[in-house]
């Protein structure tokens, strides 16, 4: 029976090969775009769950509340060195190990060359006893034993060294203690891409040391310069400290006092222990670590691709029921040789299985094809295995009988039902009477509302994307140049230096350092007192500049004047705090006040109805370190700058000026930018040689910055493309089926004067009617999900009828054209021909 039922199947495949082409080839695409999608999920769900003992080890993350002063929500995987500590002090029974990590970028001596290396990471204790990385040499038990200690990865081992046996050597970091000599004591394997964390070095320092000369950075709960890692001695521990963390709050963070005001950061700030391996998908992301991605974006990839494999599916049950009448007789043959209804199932949900296992295999040699290249796309290292862990094999074969069984139900129920007797005496097949294509009809609708929707939402999504790279973001992005790693101490005070030379080269038309910058990686927030009240705060950006900064970053001034140095309040400049002469300058600049720019978005949250109203009124806000308040003169107001992405809040910004302290220098140029650029570098190494030389243009920062967006509209873009694609394969095949049920109709239509292009538009409008259906759905649906994707954004773009109405033009026109070929090649036919038909 089986083999019978086999041999009918490849023959029914054999004598249909449009029909069993256009089922495969939907099927094949729909399969692979669901594996590719399946594929990807389970990467970014995947993250850090390689790592042995995952399920105990958390990050210590912070949350701010949005708050009535201005204070914006954020989630960061930071939180302050005194959070970490204190954790560990008052859970001894659940933390069973913790470390603090910090970010750095410091200079590196070997071999007396001066190099840096990316991700180095410094640690006051052995990292790798939280988060187990397998070592290639050494042992992450015995690496980083004690302070001065450093491990390698491979990589870097390599680029360093040309070896993997570099235990015992010696690198020389530069930081704020000076020359500090590194021993090498492990090396370990490269982080895995699905990793929320990196490393290329991880060194071991003392935390007393290092900051004996700022120690209010250890002990500020409201300083986030690292990332504090523990172990706990069991995953339920998490719960528990949860459930007491408004009490840990409250019994170890203290007030704070600002004039007449007196607050407790506990009120606008929590704190959370996140597991590794939900860290990617969290809600709080850093890209200073690891670019992390949103779990709504998974899920609705997900989502899409399974819509698309629906999509397909489709077109087999459609294209099924519509040549039911071809196989009318072979069922009532069987019937009637006493095949019972269920062997008809079996025997059609065989040959949907068939079609299937097909397609699978069709399906696998285009993931096999495509997969590298969606790997680079994705920047990911997606892998396909067929047998062990996270093989395909298994769930491929399980996807093949439920999809066979999914597209084929249905067809085999309704052939299964059809009564011998009428097919057998009747002249035309009864099949042809049973139903009015509802059925069909409805699913066609389905499928292009999928397709109009992704069509709309690749729109939006592109819109969005080019609207934020091009929308005035109150600065000049053009002709902007931006060098960094001023931090290093081997800068010291020599960026003056360069910027003092920078603004001698011909085509430089401004220079000035900054502490803020395109794509800032700092945030630094004063409470600044409301006028006349001595209660009333808002929280607004604090940000130092030297005088020209305003016309190197091209901003507008609305009211006022701007920084001169030629006036004496102006300056802000004073000692750093590790200076014995910092606090009787902090106190001078106290009794004297300072004047201040600040933002039109600052002048707003401080109450002023306009920029020129807030020229000349005095604020005071606090004057850092507990030395109490400050008196600050509005000179100017310039327009708003979105330094930032449009999906962050727009930040109130008060600029002071000074001499240093600075981050980054901004230089505004014309002519070749690849020209000045080298010149900027020319300069930088020859006065600061030891020190690498980092600059990027604001267009590629600000280009960078959306980046995932710019990913997220060519997957849609894609996902749309095949979804119509699938959708037009099950209206092509339709099309032709239903055309030639139809030539006798079409006949006797033209022997009683209908022309051809009546007929064309007879059977065109056939099909354009589901589409057109097809726009009611997915405008809607379409709608619904774009607004909330971009009420993500603080600036963003109109929702406007246009993209809704283009996406229903193009469906309509894609559809139109699918089916005109045949209803007009069946229009053609010669009456006569089609009067003998059957």
């Amino acid at each position: 029976m089986w083999r019978n039922y086999l041999t009918v199947a490849v023959r029914a495949l054999a004598k249909n090969r449009v029909y069993a082409g256009i089922n495969i080839v939907g099927l094949a695409l729909g399969l692979a775009a669901c594996m590719l999608i399946l594929l990807y999920v389970r990467y970014e769900t995947s993250y850090d769950s390689w790592m042995k003992g995952a399920d105990r080890a958390f990050q210590v993350q912070t949350d701010y509340k949005a708050t009535p002063q201005g204070g914006e929500e954020m989630h960061l995987q930071m939180s302050g060195i005194v959070v970490g500590k204190t954790l560990q002090k008052d859970y001894p029974d659940q933390v069973e190990k913790l470390v603090w990590v910090r970010g750095f970028s410091p200079i590196v001596i070997q071999d007396g060359q001066a190099g840096e290396i990316e991700d180095l990471r410094m640690v006051d204790g052995n990292l790798f006893e939280i988060l187990d990385v397998p070592f290639v040499r050494g042992s992450g038990a015995t690496a980083l034993p004690d302070t001065n200690s450093i491990a390698l990865s491979e990589s870097e081992a390599k680029r360093r060294f040309g070896t993997l046996d570099v235990v015992g050597k010696t690198l020389t970091i530069v930081d704020n203690m000076g020359n500090v000599d590194y021993r090498v004591t492990g090396v370990f394997r490269d982080w895995p891409k699905n990793s929320s964390f990196s490393a290329n070095a991880v060194a071991r320092f003392d935390l007393g040391v290092q900051f004996a000369d700022r120690m209010g950075q250890v002990t500020g709960w409201d300083n986030q310069q690292g990332w504090n890692f523990v172990r706990l001695r069991s995953p339920e521990d998490a719960k528990l400290i949860h459930q007491r963390m408004p009490a840990f709050e409250k019994r170890n963070i203290p007030d704070e006092v600002t004039g007449d005001q007196r607050r407790n950061p506990g009120e606008y700030q929590d704190y959370r222990l996140t597991n590794i391996r939900n860290v990617h998908l969290g809600d709080a992301q850093d890209a200073a670590v690891r670019p992390g991605n949103d779990r709504l974006t998974v899920i609705t990839f997900a989502i899409v691709a399974l819509l698309i494999l629906g999509m397909a599916c489709v077109n087999f049950t459609n294209l099924a029921t519509a040549r039911a009448s071809q196989r009318a007789r072979e069922v009532a043959l069987r019937k009637v040789l006493g095949a019972s209804r269920p062997q008809l199932i079996v025997q059609f949900l065989g040959e949907s299985v068939l079609v299937t296992a097909i397609a699978m295999l069709l399906a696998l040699g285009l993931v096999e094809l495509s997969l590298p290249a969606f790997s680079a796309f994705l920047d990911a290292q997606l892998e396909l295995h067929y047998f062990g862990a996270g093989g395909v094999a298994l769930p491929a074969i399980g996807l093949v009988l439920l999809v066979g069984i999914a597209a084929g139900l249905y067809p085999a129920l309704f052939l299964a039902r059809f009564e011998p007797a009428k097919i057998l005496k009747a002249n035309k097949s009864a099949a042809d009477a049973h139903g009015s294509g509802i059925l069909r009809n409805a699913l066609v609708i389905g499928q292009f509302a999928v397709s109009i929707a992704l069509i709309i939402c690749t729109a939006v999504i592109y819109a969005q994307t080019v609207y934020a790279q091009t929308a005035d973001a109150g600065y000049r992005r053009d002709g902007l140049l931006q060098v960094g790693n001023l931090g290093y101490r081997g800068v010291d005070n020599r960026d003056g230096q360069v910027a003092e030379q920078l603004r001698r080269i011909p085509g430089i038309e401004a220079v000035a350092r900054s502490q803020i910058g395109v794509d800032p990686g700092n945030n630094s927030m004063s409470r600044v007192f409301l006028p006349g009240s001595t209660t009333q705060t808002v929280d607004i950006g604090d940000y130092a500049v030297e005088q020209d900064f305003f016309k190197a970053m091209g901003m507008k001034l609305l009211a006022g004047r701007l920084f001169s140095e030629a006036q004496g309040k102006d300056d802000a400049t004073t000692p750093p705090p590790s200076n014995p002469a910092y606090q009787a300058a902090v106190q001078a600049l106290i009794q004297r006040g300072l004047n201040v720019v600040i933002t039109q978005e600052a002048s707003r949250r401080l109450g002023f109805k306009s920029p020129q109203d807030a020229v000349g009124q005095r604020v005071r806000t606090e004057a850092g370190n507990d030395n109490g308040l400050i008196e600050l003169t509005v000179i100017g107001v310039v327009a708003d700058a979105r330094f930032r992405s449009v999906r962050d809040p727009l930040q109130p910004i008060i600029y002071t000026m000074r001499r240093n302290g600075f981050g980054d220098i901004l230089v505004r140029f014309s002519g070749d930018p690849a020209k000045v650029r080298e010149q900027v570098e020319t300069v930088w190494k020859r006065t600061i040689p030891q020190v690498p030389f980092g600059a990027r243009f604001a267009e590629d920062i600000v280009r960078q910055q959306y980046d995932q967006e710019t990913a997220r509209g060519q997957l849609f873009a894609a996902f749309a493309l095949l979804a119509v694609v699938i959708g037009c394969l099950g209206l092509f095949g339709l099309a032709a089926f239903t055309a030639e049920r139809r030539t006798k109709e079409i006949g006797i239509r033209k022997v009683l004067g209908a022309k051809t292009r009546d007929i064309v538009r007879l059977l065109v409008w056939q099909f354009s009617r589901p589409v057109l259906i097809a726009n009611l759905i997915a405008w809607p649906v379409a709608w619904w999900l774009m607004r909330d994707w971009l009420n993500g954004f603080d600036q963003r773009i109109a929702l406007t009828p246009l993209p809704f109405i283009t996406a229903g033009a193009l469906a309509l026109l894609i559809a139109i054209n699918t089916v005109g070929w045949h209803a007009f090649r069946v229009a053609r036919t010669s009456p006569v021909q089609a009067l003998r038909y059957e």
